[in-house]
């Protein structure tokens, strides 16, 4: 079995979410970060709106939509503290 990231995701008001990852996507202030298992330790600013997404095994991937605050990697895992978070819409279908 693959490794696997211990990943927290935290709003202001409650724990949105927390479980074990393949893989977290985020963009911070420096860009778009991808971390995977055994990601050195860092602190980033989230970039004002924006999303993350944290991919399961088996390819499910959940993404939420998150305005203000922070990405914390450790040995621990990763945590998103945010401001403000709520789970992403769908996208839509192509209306025709």
């Amino acid at each position: 079995m693959a490794k696997q990231l211990h990943v927290e995701v935290v709003a202001v008001e409650q724990k949105v979410w927390s479980g074990e990852a393949e893989m977290v996507v985020a963009r911070t202030t420096e860009g778009e970060l991808g971390v995977l298992p055994g990601h050195a330790p860092l602190l980033g600013q989230l970039k004002e709106p924006s999303q993350v997404r944290v991919k399961l095994a088996g390819g499910e991937q959940l993404t939420w939509d998150v305005t203000g605050g922070f990405l914390s990697i450790s040995k621990a895992g990763v945590t998103v503290l945010a401001e403000e978070a709520s789970r992403a819409a769908a996208p839509a279908a192509a209306a025709h």
